[in-house]
């Protein structure tokens, strides 16, 4: 099988390589786009996000302000305005700093996801067991999803910065360029690993 749309890109990535097998062939790799963005599901996070931060810094002031509420109280806020800080902009930066640390791969046996905000995650999908497999495009980038959503995850639309303990994103090679051609890749070599 020949490698595709890989002719423009620099050397192989050494957090790829490391995860190729003796034998294995390098079908194609790539990354997600980069830098902050604003997804689908933004639509109701953000003004979600906003009640909320605005709620708890208002909170938290009014607390400050009074002068004679007790210690707790200004203690209680605190929290709830960290969280509303990471909803309404700590998310994006999580989220951006995630893409940038990530690697896809496709190769003649496999699917490599590689990467993790903070420190290395590998996910390794064997092509003769890959569940279904959905493209969404959206603009000039594209999203490939393997397997069926879980529960929870439209509310998050692939905002990795957004998500929750216990509601892990499925893994998907998330807004990448010429999504449609690697889309066809995959099943072609899924067909050719039958």
């Amino acid at each position: 099988m020949n490698t595709i749309l890989t002719t423009s890109l620099p050397p192989i990535p050494d957090e790829v390589r490391a995860q190729l097998h003796p034998g294995e062939t390098l079908l194609w790799r790539g990354t997600p786009r980069q830098g902050l963005l604003l997804r689908t599901a933004d639509w109701l996070q953000v003004p979600f996000s906003l009640m909320w931060g605005g709620f708890a810094i208002f909170w938290e002031w009014s607390v400050l302000q009074s002068g004679h509420a007790p210690g707790f109280m200004a203690l209680w806020g605190i929290p709830f305005v960290l969280i509303g800080l990471y909803l309404i902009a700590g998310r994006f930066f999580l989220d951006a700093r995630l893409r940038a640390r990530t690697h896809y791969a496709v190769t003649n046996e496999r699917v490599l996801i590689i990467g993790s905000a903070f420190g290395r995650k590998v996910k390794s999908l064997s092509l003769r067991l890959l569940p279904e497999i959905t493209l969404t495009e959206h603009g000039a980038a594209g999203t490939i999803a393997f397997g069926a959503p879980r529960p929870g995850q439209a509310w998050f639309a692939g905002n990795r910065g957004m998500a929750w303990p216990g509601i892990e994103a499925g893994p998907a090679f998330e807004q990448i360029a010429q999504a449609e051609a690697v889309y066809e890749l995959l099943r072609r070599a899924q067909r050719e690993n039958m």
